[in-house]
C-alpha cells in the first residue's frame, strides 16, 4: 500500500459538482476581484467564527502581517509569540519591523501561559497566539493577560478552523483573528487565500483599506497599502468547502479518533486535549525519540509522513540575527526532534488507516 500524507484531489471529488458549478458561474459573471462571491463568503465566515467582521485576504501570512500593520506595531515594538510556531507567525511580526519574544510550548504544543509573564516589559505591544496542529491555546487565560497588561491580542487560527475554547470560536477571542485558506487546511482553498476576522470596525475599515492599495475609493489612496485581496474564484470554492464544514470537521474526528483509540505503542505518545477545549485535528502530531528512525520504516511501508516543524524560527539562518543558539528553548527544540505528523485528509480510507494503525503498532 502506497499512502501519501495528503492526497487534496479526493477532497475535490467529494463535492466536485458544487466546485465545478461554482468556479464555472463566477468565469460567466466577468467580475474576478472584490465582486459579490467574496463578499458572500466574508458574510458567511465571519457569522462562522461569531465575529461581525471578515476581510479576505491573499494569505493566511498577509492576514498577520496587515494585522499588526493595522494595530500600529513596529520599530521599537516586541510581540509575545510561541517558539515552536511556523516561521509564517514570526514573519507576520518582522514584516512590520517589530521584534520577536519566543516563549516554550506547553505539554499542548501551544504557548506556555505561565510563562509569557516574566517575558514582559515597556516595549511589549502584543501577544500572538498560535491555535497550533487544531487545538485552542489557553486563549482565556491568555485574554486575561493582555487586558491585565493593556496588550493587544492577535490570533493565528491558521490551524483550528471553528476550534472552540469554553463554547467560543479562535480568533474571536483577540482585537484581530488571522486564518490561511491554504489548500490543506481544515477550510482550505484551491490556491494561496486567508482572511482576518474581528469585532472593531476601525481595524476592520483599515485592513479592508490596507490590502486594496491604502484606497476605499479608487486611485483615493490614503494609507501605504498592498495588494492582498481574496479572488472571487477562491471565494465562491471556499463557500462550498465552508457549507460541508460539518461533516468534513466530523471526517477528521473519525480519523483522528481511531488514532487515539487504536494505537497502542509504548515508544509513542499520543497528543493530549487541553480541558475546556475541543480539537479540529488539521494535524495529528505524534512523539518519539525515534522519530527518524520511525519515519524512516514508515517510508518503507509505503506510508508517507511530515514534521511540523523540524527546525524552530529561532535556530532557522532567517533569523540568525537574533543571534539565539542551539538550547535556548530546550521544550521546543525536544519537541522539533521527536514529533511526527500522520496522514489525515479529507478522503482517507478505513482500509488506509487500518493499515497504517498496523504498521505503527508494529514498530
Amino acid at each position: 500500500m502506497n499512502i501519501k500524507f495528503n492526497q487534496l484531489d479526493r477532497g475535490y471529488r467529494k463535492y466536485k459538482t458544487e466546485y465545478d458549478q461554482a468556479a464555472i458561474s463566477t468565469l460567466e459573471s466577468g467580475i474576478y476581484i472584490l465582486g459579490n462571491k467574496l463578499a458572500e463568503f466574508e458574510k458567511e465566515f465571519a457569522s462562522f467564527c461569531g465575529a461581525k467582521y471578515c476581510v479576505g485576504l491573499n494569505s493566511g501570512l498577509d492576514a498577520l502581517t496587515l494585522a499588526f500593520k493595522a494595530l500600529d506595531i513596529g520599530v521599537g515594538d516586541e510581540v509575545i509569540v510561541p517558539a515552536n510556531t511556523y516561521i509564517a507567525s514570526i514573519l507576520g511580526i518582522t514584516n512590520n519591523g517589530a521584534k520577536p519574544i519566543f516563549v516554550e510550548p506547553d505539554e499542548y504544543h501551544n504557548i506556555d501561559v505561565d510563562s509569557i509573564e516574566n517575558k514582559l516589559n515597556n516595549k511589549t505591544k502584543a501577544i500572538l497566539a498560535v491555535h497550533l496542529y487544531g487545538q485552542s491555546a489557553n486563549i482565556k487565560k491568555i485574554k486575561a493577560l493582555a487586558c491585565k497588561h493593556n496588550l493587544y491580542l492577535i490570533e493565528d487560527c491558521a490551524q483550528s478552523h471553528g476550534a472552540m475554547f469554553k463554547s467560543k470560536t479562535t480568533g474571536v477571542w483577540g482585537d484581530i483573528g488571522c486564518f490561511s485558506f491554504y489548500p490543506t487546511k481544515n477550510i482550505g482553498a484551491f490556491g494561496d487565500s486567508g482572511a482576518i476576522i474581528t469585532n472593531n470596525p476601525q481595524h476592520y475599515e483599515k485592513i479592508k483599506m490596507l490590502r486594496n492599495y491604502g484606497s476605499k475609493v479608487k486611485y483615493q489612496n490614503e494609507l501605504l497599502g498592498t495588494n492582498s485581496r481574496l479572488d472571487e474564484i477562491q471565494a465562491a470554492l471556499l463557500s462550498v468547502k465552508l457549507k460541508h464544514y460539518d461533516e468534513l470537521r466530523k471526517e477528521r474526528e473519525h480519523i483522528a479518533q481511531r488514532y487515539l483509540n487504536e494505537i497502542k505503542n509504548s515508544k509513542i505518545a499520543l497528543p493530549r486535549i487541553r480541558a475546556g477545549s475541543d480539537h479540529v485535528w488539521h494535524l495529528f502530531v505524534i512523539k518519539t525519540k525515534q522519530r527518524n528512525q520511525l519515519q524512516e520504516y514508515l517510508a518503507k511501508n509505503g506510508i508517507c509522513t511530515q514534521i511540523h516543524y523540524p527546525l524552530p524560527p529561532h535556530l532557522s539562518l532567517a533569523y540568525s540575527h537574533l543571534g539565539f543558539k542551539k538550547g535556548d528553548f530546550p521544550i521546543t527544540e525536544e519537541y522539533c526532534d521527536t514529533i511526527i505528523s500522520l496522514p489525515l485528509f479529507e478522503g482517507l480510507l478505513d482500509s488506509e488507516i487500518d493499515y497504517i494503525i498496523r504498521i505503527i503498532n508494529k514498530y
